[in-house]
């Protein structure tokens, strides 16, 4: 295979705003290269996109938002260990890498990181994450498409893409079959209504990110005291 980027000038021509034909030699040399943190790099079917991380008002808020979002659901279950590593490299030795903005480990078998160790995730180490999801204000069609097709094939249970301008949120289930599926609950959240992150978001057309957490608080605890 011919790659498209493989030169020394091309080190620095990132962001690369479509994926471009790459080897996981490429790969390799921007992950080892590129210091700035809010680089986000995909790796997949031959092709590497490389992206900037969250930076604008929007994005930032809304991850904020689902970070408070997540430990207000988990401080509410204490009976489900949780680890969150969000915007960590995951990466499978030579085939796949991505950087989801949510990641998500439930249980006791969590990646640890040691001294001396890569600090990105070895999914040939540790297991995937159960859950890892994309904030998406200009990367929508991407997080729908290709990112979709990785996150599959890496195994991951449950994908979530959030999409910033539309105010939604998708939510896909991995199949037997190795596709994914929308779904209106998640498995992970013990069936908590996608229609109430949506709910969730909606509300910062008006008020902070804290306030909207502090609504979604209170309607979760409504909405458990409904089903028992």
């Amino acid at each position: 295979m011919t790659s498209l980027i493989s030169t020394e000038k091309s080190l620095t021509l990132f962001p690369l705003s479509q994926w471009q034909t790459a080897t996981w030699n490429d790969y390799i040399t921007y992950r080892d290269t590129i210091e700035d943190q809010r680089i986000k790099l995909y790796y997949y079917a031959n092709k590497l996109l490389i992206q900037m991380g969250k930076e604008g008002i929007n994005d930032t808020s809304i991850n904020d938002l689902f970070t408070m979002i997540l430990f207000i659901w988990f401080s509410n279950h204490p009976e489900i260990p949780m680890n969150s590593f969000g915007g960590v490299l995951l990466e499978k030795e030579a085939k796949r890498s991505a950087s989801p903005d949510l990641v998500v480990y439930l249980g006791e078998n969590y990646p640890k990181w040691k001294p001396g160790e890569s600090r990105y995730i070895n999914l040939d180490k540790w297991p995937v994450p159960n859950l890892v999801g994309e904030i998406s204000d200009t990367t929508l069609s991407s997080d729908l498409d290709e990112k979709k097709h990785l996150y599959a094939d890496l195994g991951i249970p449950e994908y979530w893409v959030i999409d910033v301008q539309g105010k939604r949120v998708f939510c896909f289930q991995l199949q037997t079959n190795g596709n994914y599926q929308e779904s209106e609950v998640s498995l992970v959240l013990k069936g908590l209504p996608i229609a109430l992150l949506v709910e969730t978001i909606k509300r910062l057309e008006n008020e902070t990110n804290s306030r909207a957490a502090n609504w979604f608080s209170q309607e979760i605890l409504k909405l458990e005291t409904e089903t028992k």
